[in-house]
């Protein structure tokens, strides 16, 4: 049984109400409902992403924070790093050192598999509660705890690791559950082409020069700097692209703008505070933030 809150009394939007909804069966029940991996079909029309597992609530690509943002329920998608070790490991961490998160100093490329093992990280002493040093974990093991259990968001910040990344992917049958970030276009077409969701991420300054609509054809999901212009979020919006997603968001009122300005989708590093936040801004933001209720068709 599936338990999904909805908002009632649409005028006012002052309602909740609970709803259990019992699975179907038979062959023709959705994946969603259990038989398989959950996949993008089903994302609510808003969706939250946890940046690096919500990097201001939990240690950043660490397995214990990606577990507690995943209990949490309080975003959709779960968004995580990735590296390649000298041996071809792909392992989660979003510097190309080891030196900010870590106990360890120099560069992650430079160590094998086994060295992984002794890397530890360092909780930064303005998260929340209470984190122990553990080891950072490499992105197969990544997918085998959380894989088909929630849609997960792998940046290729090494592209030559794109071929690995994809066999990592399709061995377990997570293709349409698994989006595969890169800020190179050249990188998301390889990506698309490979049968995986391509996801491409631009600053504030490439979306000055940006054609977006360029890439409809193979980004699954764009995702763009809150931080640009009205004109150029706008055209990020309309450019044919179906999910515009705005990065990094990590207060209610940056939320607001982006979902006002038509974005259908936030990666925040405070996924918490944002679920627990009304939206204000308006009605098309209050009724972009309406629609997380009801999954997209």
């Amino acid at each position: 049984m599936v338990t999904r809150t909805m908002l009632t009394g649409l005028t006012g939007l002052t309602s909740l109400t609970t709803l259990a909804l019992t699975a179907p069966t038979g062959p023709l029940a959705p994946l969603e409902w259990g038989g398989g991996p959950l996949t993008v079909k089903a994302l609510p029309r808003v969706v939250y992403t946890a940046h690096r597992g919500g990097a201001l609530e939990v240690p950043e690509n660490s397995m214990s924070g990606l577990v507690a943002a995943y209990e949490r329920g309080t975003a959709e998608v779960i968004d995580v790093d990735t590296r390649m070790l000298r041996d071809g490991t792909l392992v989660a961490m979003h510097d190309a050192t080891l030196d900010r998160t870590t106990t360890s100093t120099g560069p992650v490329r430079a160590l094998t598999r086994r060295e992984w093992r002794d890397v530890r990280l360092r909780p930064g002493r303005a998260l929340p509660g209470h984190w122990r040093a553990e080891r950072p974990p490499t992105v197969a093991e990544v997918l085998d705890r959380f894989g088909g259990q929630v849609v997960l968001m792998l940046e290729a910040k090494d592209p030559r690791s794109l071929r690995k990344l994809g066999a990592l992917i399709r061995a377990r049958g997570l293709t349409r559950s698994v989006f595969v970030n890169s800020n190179e276009p050249a990188v998301a077409l390889r990506a698309h082409r490979m049968g995986l969701l391509a996801q491409l991420w631009r600053t504030k300054k490439q979306m000055l020069g940006d054609r977006p609509e360029r890439w409809a054809g193979f980004v699954d999901v764009l995702d763009v700097d809150y931080k640009a212009r009205d004109r150029d979020l706008v055209r990020a919006v309309n450019s044919g692209v179906p999910r515009v997603w705005a990065h990094t968001v990590t207060t209610p009122k940056q939320r607001d703008r982006a979902l006002r300005l038509g974005c259908n989708g936030v990666i925040t590093d405070a996924p918490g505070l944002l679920a627990r936040t009304p939206v204000k801004g308006g009605k098309a933001a209050r009724a972009a933030e309406l629609q997380r209720w009801w999954p997209v068709d």
